[in-house]
């Protein structure tokens, strides 16, 4: 099994940036745990900053991987173009956030994502990618065409 863990604006900055609702932990450590844990799941890791890398990347997936944990940041909740990539696409998509988006500020309570991903999953702090990639794996069990049991 294949999955892409994709991360938008900013993650780049995990455990240094605004700590107190994103931790203090790297993604880069919680990264290597996950792939210790999931030894038989063959992971890439892409961040960009910028929206139509991310969007490659989406389209790009498509045909490459069994599935996508997308955390899009801040585009989760002003890019039309990047949901329309994420609704174009096979491949099954779950968004996930490290922290709940409905418990902060309101213009973050929208997700423009969540209509066309499979699942969205928030508020676990980084754990929330490791329960993206058990849903993922749930899914792709359960529909092995192509995830999405349409």
């Amino acid at each position: 099994m294949k999955i892409l863990i994709l991360n938008g604006p900013n993650l780049n900055l995990q455990g240094r940036r605004d700590t107190g609702v994103y931790g203090t932990r790297s993604f880069e450590s919680f990264y290597a745990e996950l792939q210790h844990r999931y030894a038989e799941v063959e992971f890439a890791c892409f961040q960009s900053n910028i929206e139509g890398e991310l969007i490659d990347a989406v389209q790009q997936a498509d045909g490459r991987y069994d599935g996508v944990v997308l955390n899009a940041g801040g585009y989760t909740h002003t890019s039309v173009a990047l949901r329309d990539a994420v609704a174009a696409v096979a491949v099954p998509v779950v968004e996930v956030h490290i922290s709940s988006i409905l418990a902060r500020e309101e213009f973050r309570h929208v997700s423009l994502l969540a209509p066309v991903a499979i699942g969205s999953i928030m508020g676990f702090g980084l754990d929330s990618y490791r329960l993206g990639v058990e849903a993922l794996r749930m899914r792709i069990e359960a529909c092995p065409s192509d995830g999405r049991c349409r």
